[in-house]
């Protein structure tokens, strides 16, 4: 698998110093100069919407076993800054938060279960922003190759958004087993706890409608706050786009995005998606190219505070899980100390190895 994002991040570097040539190195430094101020405020806009990402997170834990805010918003940063800076597939961060959890006294079955229902909330609700996206882009331009490359790609996701909710339902033990063993050092693993615990974390968590129609609702929100990025930058560049057109520009290059998640930071995805979503609105290369340059500066900007808190959080002494939880599921303490991998030791090596990169890189 290394191999493999080794040669996806080369492909998309190449794809990246080929579109800048293209474009011509002079007029895209411009552009992203003209942005001026118009930088920092997509740096603020990329924090807001990381912090609000936070909030939803927050809202689906169960009030006897919930972090505080502060540490949801504070682990969505770490979240956001491994996923988004080191090539771990756009989900590795979002295990290390939930272990991460377990030292803020969060018992290990509900931290868990919450990464996965957070994850299950933050893919239903990009689908529906983007979506929203061709349908806006069909009200203003009327069908053509991308909307119907999007419309396929939304074909695909559908079904897999359900085979992902069932398997978080039902009998899926296996499945959700190779994702923790695939993305998931043994440190994680001993902090989420065993499968059934896990399982028994999801029904609850799932159980109550109300906190996870919260967390749609705003995470739905959040990705109309990642609007703000594009609107403002290509305002700044003498490029104006309408709430709307914006609209369309953001969901569908966060669809290129996800797509592309097997290439670290969907280098070459990203700035060939808004090269052509932004040619429709009459917008050029170099400033599109320029757009993704800032929104980079935000990727940055962002994520390495994340990594920084993350280092500290390695430090710091855990908690004791919390006394009402502990109670409610008296199997649990037991069940963080039993590695679920313990006969696969080829998988746990490589696991492990895996999560000491990060650390490395971090």
């Amino acid at each position: 698998m290394k191999r493999l994002t080794t040669l996806a991040l080369i492909v998309g570097l190449c794809t990246v110093v080929g579109l800048f040539l293209s474009s011509g190195l002079e007029d895209v430094a411009a552009a992203v100069v003209s942005a001026g101020w118009g930088a920092l405020i997509v740096v603020v806009a990329r924090a807001v919407a990381v912090a609000w990402a936070g909030l939803g997170w927050f809202v689906i834990f169960p009030a006897a076993a919930r972090p505080t805010l502060w540490d949801c918003m504070t682990l969505r940063f770490v979240r956001e800054g491994i996923n988004t800076l080191l090539p771990v597939a756009q989900v590795g961060g979002d295990f290390v938060g939930a272990r991460l959890l377990t030292k803020r006294g969060v018992p290990g079955g509900i931290a868990g279960a919450s990464m996965f229902v957070d994850l299950m909330t933050q893919a239903v609700t990009q689908f529906l922003f983007t979506v929203a996206g061709v349908l806006l882009l069909v009200w203003i331009a009327g069908d053509g190759p991308i909307v119907r490359t999007v419309a396929g790609g939304l074909a695909l996701a559908a079904p897999a958004l359900g085979a992902f909710y069932l398997i978080q339902r039902r009998s899926g033990h296996q499945v959700i087993q190779a994702l923790v063993s695939r993305f998931a050092g043994s440190r994680e693993w001993r902090a989420l706890g065993a499968i059934d615990v896990l399982y028994d974390s999801l029904k609850r968590l799932y159980g109550n409608r109300g906190r996870v129609a919260g967390g749609l609702g705003i995470h739905l929100i959040g990705w109309f706050i990642g609007t703000v990025e594009v609107y403002v930058a290509l305002h700044f560049m003498g490029y104006p786009v309408s709430i709307v057109e914006a609209v369309v520009i953001e969901s569908l290059a966060q669809a290129v995005r996800g797509a592309a998640f097997a290439v670290p930071g969907a280098l070459g995805a990203q700035e060939g998606g808004l090269i052509a979503l932004c040619a429709i609105f009459g917008i050029p290369a170099e400033a599109a190219l320029a757009l993704s340059l800032v929104k980079r500066l935000a990727d940055l900007l962002v994520g390495v505070p994340g990594l920084f808190a993350w280092h500290a959080l390695e430090g710091t002494q855990a908690v004791e899980p919390v006394a009402a939880e502990a109670r409610a599921e008296p199997a649990l303490r037991h069940d963080l100390l039993v590695p679920v991998l313990a006969n696969d030791f080829g998988s746990r090596a490589r696991a492990e190895a895996d999560l000491g990169d990060l650390k490395k890189c971090a």
